[in-house]
């Protein structure tokens, strides 16, 4: 699951903001968090656009696609933030992300009391008209004594409150799951496969369906190749190191952007029949429309969907298995949503791959751990049989020498001694089974 959290505080030395980055690595293994600020939101004016504000634009679109929302709330003058309650405000004016969105309240608080009030407040504010959200019933998590609760690292130092935050956050895992059959779906207005609403980077100067189309735009925009290198997010690479390390996928891959215009495949394949979604070269820069062009309405409005449920944040990628396909193909289509800086769609990434080679791996991995732990566990029954009668003797041995007040020794170097044969098996056992 993919849980955003929102910092109820605009300060720097929040510990609201302690409290879910401490969340946020510590229950990894339960759930992705993504935390989020509010201290570049201005406050409420119906008079402005919220979504000339970045931050804003942020917030709307990683509230909509989240499973879930776990919010930290500070107490101020025995209610929430005026930052928080101005976000509030902006999210549920024009947009509604809150809307049937599960929502966890937590919080911390300097006094022992934590935010019990701020709390009460934000529950009502949740359930309000305009934002309608799922706010999970019960589970209050109050922090008190904030200062003294985390440690250098920012770790939460009482081992009680760990644990009583992690049944609460499993209690909120499970009211998502319910909850998320209660989701409707925001209505996928029809799409336009035509490439007719040009972006920052559409090239008009070339129809979309010329098939030198890349050899065109490339002299226009003097768009860089061979060994020119290219500084990514988390690297330097050359084009034709990019261009290796795309084809080299075991995938094939596919890009068309938000105005439904088709920029690329990783062309790795001599013979487009040897594809599991056939891609030539001409159709790179093809209005979507034209890719498509072959099919039959009713599975032209199937493209539309998926478009259309990505664009709307319905969900963050579809998965399909085309039927009739070959023996031992297994061919799966991924539509992955791909995102600007501020959260808003920003076209699609299809994955296409057999994924029968997958499955077998799979399999048969899982079938030799399964033997391997049924030779195990035939394997502790004999020894246990053998052992047991013996080890509860010499336990016996054991307790007689460790009431003796002569005797300084380490009891399960005794122990082992006394075992000898028997307890080097059963330590062997254990040792090459862990």
């Amino acid at each position: 699951m993919k849980f955003v959290g929102l910092v109820g505080a605009n300060y720097d030395q929040s510990y609201n903001r302690k409290l879910l980055e401490f969340i946020r690595r510590h229950f990894k293994i339960k759930f992705e968090l993504e935390v989020l600020e509010i201290d570049e939101v201005p406050m409420f004016n119906q008079d402005e656009k919220w979504d000339e504000n970045f931050q804003l634009r942020l917030l709307n679109n990683k509230i909509t696609r989240a499973d879930g929302v776990i919010i930290a709330t500070p107490e101020h003058n025995h209610t929430i933030s005026a930052a928080l309650k101005s976000v509030l405000e902006w999210l549920s004016f024009e947009v509604h992300p809150f809307e049937n969105k599960p929502v966890m309240i937590v919080g911390a608080s300097y006094y022992d009391q934590g935010t019990s009030r701020a709390q009460v407040h934000l529950r009502k504010i949740l359930e309000a008209p305009g934002v309608n959200a799922y706010t999970l019933p019960g589970n209050e998590f109050l922090l008190g004594k904030a200062k003294e609760a985390f440690d250098l690292e920012g770790n939460i130092t009482n081992e009680g409150t760990i644990n009583f935050l992690e049944q609460c956050l499993d209690n909120f895992i499970q009211y998502v799951g319910v909850v998320s059959k209660l989701k409707k779906p925001k209505p996928i207005e029809p799409e336009d496969l035509d490439c007719n609403n040009p972006i920052a980077t559409t090239v008009t100067e070339v129809d979309p369906d010329d098939p030198e189309w890349v050899e065109k735009v490339a002299e226009i925009t003097g768009a860089v190749s061979g060994d020119t290198y290219v500084k990514l997010d988390h690297g330097i690479l050359t084009v034709n190191q990019i261009d290796m390390f795309l084809k080299a996928m075991p995938f094939e891959l596919t890009y068309a952007d938000d105005n439904n215009q088709f920029l690329y495949y990783n062309n790795a394949h001599q013979d487009p029949d040897t594809m599991f979604a056939k891609r030539v070269p001409p159709q790179s820069g093809s209005r979507m429309s034209t890719v498509h062009g072959s099919l039959p309405p009713a599975r032209m409005k199937n493209v539309e969907w998926v478009i259309g449920t990505l664009r709307n944040g319905n969900q963050e990628y579809v998965r399909t298995i085309v039927p009739g396909s070959p023996e031992g193909v297994i061919n799966t289509h991924n539509y992955q949503a791909m995102y600007y800086d501020d959260g808003s769609y920003a076209g699609i990434n299809e994955i296409v791959f057999n994924f029968k080679p997958w499955l077998d791996w799979y399999l048969e991995q899982l079938v030799n751990a399964l033997s391997e732990e049924a030779v195990l566990l035939h394997q502790l029954q004999l020894v246990m049989a053998v052992a047991t009668p013996h080890l509860v003797h010499q336990m016996r041995v054991v307790h007689r020498w460790r009431r003796s007040p002569s005797r300084r020794c380490n009891i399960w170097s005794i122990l082992i001694l006394r075992l000898g044969k028997v307890g080097t098996t059963v330590l062997t056992f254990f040792q090459w089974s862990s």
